[in-house]
């Protein structure tokens, strides 16, 4: 029988690659439901090629234009549509690779039905890994990382015993080689221009100032039941080590390949299987001739250093910095502010929002909503001064 598939955020570069591992294994999935944000005409295209039994889209308007023209295609609208395809659609993977805090709900339904979470939302064990992971055991649920560290990472860890560090591995992005003056005044065009992946805006922004290391740190805590002490950030540059394993005997095993988010995707996807499907190319260890790898500049990156901090303090601290930090981002991507400011926008956030030491998923979602207010604040007084 075929996998069934519903694919959140299918208008994305997760959501369209995995698409394209779908299309090339058509013989092992079945597509069921397909979810985007704005990009409605990709949606008509990927409705006609895969014909799923429902779809959602943001606004009502567009789901009424949909649903005169698919009359045999359920269409849903707005978070409540993401919510209501986790919960009823028939499905055994959802892939979930929505951005931001709107990962949330669709993951806890999912996982609430027993369900396996291929999971591209980093903000969902960011913000809520504590309550995520205990529903993950309590209704026996898998989640499965689709970022390529957390899948080097579950690939190496598989059947393994003792492990006693995980080592996360980050390209350093387009200003390692830059010196603080220059990363702290980076045009949009600088910061975009990722020597290695080809991903987006926010994404290719957390990259450059390594916040996205520092929530795949928090990530990873939750994922493998790893303190903070024991996991680390390597500078990988050439990025073809996706993450290692360091064992108890002292043994390490890392997964590599090339930067290929096919890879990672499938795997999830096709898991607890292998299956010969897209290959960008072939690992060739001559070809690259040299692996090097460096300790990350805290002075540089002070982003990663506030997000171990958070993810020590634990409670709603991970929850603030997220959506601090996502919200400088778009203000840096509007052009309102400088791109070292999105780093003291996220401090001075977390600095001086209550703190809740055990929070409950409502208060979560409140600190998030009131960490986003906090930043726009922060920045209209940043504009004021421009």
């Amino acid at each position: 029988m075929k996998k069934k598939i519903a694919i959140l955020g299918s208008s994305g570069s997760i959501g369209t690659q995995a698409l394209e591992v779908i299309e090339k294994l058509g013989d092992l999935f079945e597509v069921t439901a397909l979810a985007v944000n704005t990009q409605v005409a990709l949606l008509e295209e990927q409705i006609k090629r895969f014909t799923p039994a429902v779809v959602s889209v943001s606004s009502p308007e567009s789901a009424n234009e949909l649903a005169q023209k698919y009359k045999n295609t359920e269409v849903l609208h707005g978070n409540e549509g993401l919510a209501k395809i986790a919960k009823e659609a028939d499905y055994d993977t959802i892939l979930v690779c929505v951005t931001g805090i709107d990962g949330l709900i669709p993951t806890l339904e999912a996982v609430k039905r027993g369900k396996t979470v291929a999971l591209a939302n980093k903000e969902t064990l960011v913000s809520a890994g504590d309550i995520v992971m205990e529903a993950v055991a309590g209704y026996n649920a898998q989640i499965i990382p689709v970022d390529s560290e957390h899948s080097a990472i579950f690939q190496c860890t598989q059947e393994q015993n003792h492990v006693k560090k995980l080592i996360i591995t980050a390209s350093g992005g387009p200003f390692l080689n830059k010196s603080v003056e220059e990363t702290k005044s980076a045009t949009r065009a600088q910061t975009l221009a990722h020597p290695r992946w080809n991903m987006g805006a926010k994404i290719t922004v957390d990259s450059a100032t390594l916040m996205n290391k520092g929530l795949e740190v928090i990530e990873a805590h939750h994922l493998f039941n790893k303190s903070y002490d024991d996991i680390e950030v390597v500078i990988h540059p050439q990025s073809i080590i996706h993450s290692a394993v360091e064992f108890s005997d002292g043994s390490v095993l890392a997964q590599m390949g090339v930067p290929s988010m096919h890879i990672p995707i499938q795997y999830a996807l096709t898991y607890p299987q292998r299956v010969e499907g897209i290959k960008t190319s072939s690992l060739n260890l001559i070809d690259i001739a040299k692996l090097e790898f460096f300790a990350p500049d805290f002075e540089k990156f002070p982003a990663l250093k506030l997000a171990y901090e958070a993810g020590k303090q634990g409670g709603t601290a991970p929850a603030v910095i997220n959506a601090a930090n996502e919200t400088a981002v778009y203000a840096y991507l509007r052009d309102e502010i400088k791109l070292g400011d999105i780093i003291s926008i996220t401090k001075s956030v977390l600095d001086n929002t209550d703190f809740i030491g055990f929070p409950s998923f409502e208060e979560i979602l409140e600190a998030d909503k009131l960490a986003r207010y906090e930043a726009e604040q922060v920045i209209l007084k940043l504009k004021s001064h421009v």
